[in-house]
């Protein structure tokens, strides 16, 4: 059989840099493997550090796993776009595709947040922060007559990121349908289950509020 490939070479970088690039390692071999198969000692050897490095910035295997996790939610909410003059369908849609590119290319990743890890309670905090972030972005652009709508609004916004998560995992571990109908069918259940509290075609017109800022969520 043939050898592994030498470490690469290491080299010195300050400690910010150095967990950064923990992370990028880190994160590539939660990707390409599940997570009871991601070894601390190969995530090691692949960053080009001793065993001893890695364990000084994440003292476990779950303590990497979750910093990963957490940069990935922060970089999802960073490239998920809320504006108040872009249609609602449009924004969904824009929201499903970002989240279905790392979901996709990430599929072991999000199978162990959802599956191997489920109810631990670093991990849920992770995943509810970012559900909860995207359903206070969605309410500052939504036309809401008052606090009443607003709190109806904001119940089926959790609800449906829920039922989202529950969906897209279940679709990652047997796709019943293409990518492009998944999709279709998030977005249309939100704006179904939206419909009945907003005013009519805000799925379709949209219109920034003056002194509304656009906003890059």
């Amino acid at each position: 059989m043939p050898s592994s490939p030498p470490p690469p070479r290491r080299q010195r970088l300050s400690p910010a840099d150095r967990r950064a690039q923990l992370l990028e390692v880190g994160a590539r071999c939660f990707a390409e493997q599940p997570y009871e198969a991601v070894m601390m000692d190969e995530v090691a050897r692949r960053a080009g550090v001793s065993r001893a490095l890695l364990y000084r910035h994440f003292p476990s295997k779950h303590a990497l796993f979750a910093a990963v996790y957490q940069e990935a939610a922060d970089r999802l909410l960073a490239t998920t776009r809320i504006d108040p003059a872009v249609p609602l369908r449009e924004q969904l849609v824009q929201g499903m595709e970002v989240h279905l590119d790392y979901f996709v290319a990430n599929s072991n990743a999000v199978l162990a947040a959802n599956r191997v890890l489920a109810g631990d309670p670093v991990i849920q905090t992770i995943m509810t922060g970012e559900l909860d972030a995207l359903r206070a972005r969605l309410l500052t652009v939504l036309p809401l007559a008052d606090d009443t709508a607003r709190a109806a609004v904001s119940s089926v916004l959790r609800s449906w990121l829920v039922f989202v998560q529950v969906l897209v995992v279940d679709w990652l571990t047997e796709p019943t349908c293409s990518r492009d109908r998944l999709r279709d069918i998030c977005v249309e259940s939100a704006l179904g289950a939206l419909r009945p509290l907003l005013p009519a075609d805000t799925d379709q017109h949209q219109h920034q509020h003056p002194g509304t800022p656009t906003r890059d969520a």
